[in-house]
């Protein structure tokens, strides 16, 4: 079985989906898990807009710090969703996701890497191609992909 399985989040109904199944997982099978999130990186093409200066002049480093904030509250309330019993580490990365779980999983000595099949950057990922795809394509692991339960 596996005995140290990493689980990537991003909030989205999908990562939920398998921060759950990475869990029970975990659970089942007395490993450690490690729940991470990689926090974007704002750069000036991110605040769009701003023509003919009819938007107020924002930091980047402001903007940086309010989004580090709200993925290490994401993370933490996640981690707080594990089943007591558990053995849980936090791993808050920055950057572009996929490197960021391909580089954890060689850093923490990962055996599987449980993920949501879509994120957040649904078009996004349309045009660029999809972290969940960027991963399965990489990892020296096996990915297990998660699909959000359908309504």
């Amino acid at each position: 079985m596996f005995s140290n399985i990493l689980v990537a989040i991003d909030g989205s109904e999908h990562s939920k989906r398998a921060l759950a199944e990475a869990a029970d997982l975990a659970k089942l099978s007395d490993a450690s898990l490690t729940v991470m999130t990689a926090v974007p990186d704002a750069s000036v093409w991110t605040l769009g807009g701003g023509y003919g200066g009819l938007v107020a002049p924002i930091s980047l480093e402001d903007l940086n710090a309010q989004v580090r904030k709200e993925y290490e509250e994401m993370l933490t309330s996640a981690v707080a969703s594990v089943p007591r019993g558990v053995p849980i580490e936090k791993v808050l990365a920055q950057g572009a996701a996929a490197p960021a779980i391909l580089e954890q999983v060689e850093k923490g000595g990962h055996d599987l890497v449980v993920m949501g099949s879509r994120g957040r950057g649904e078009v996004r990922s349309l045009m660029l191609g999809s972290v969940s795809h960027h991963v399965l394509q990489a990892s020296p692991v096996p990915v297990l992909v998660v699909h959000a339960a359908e309504e």
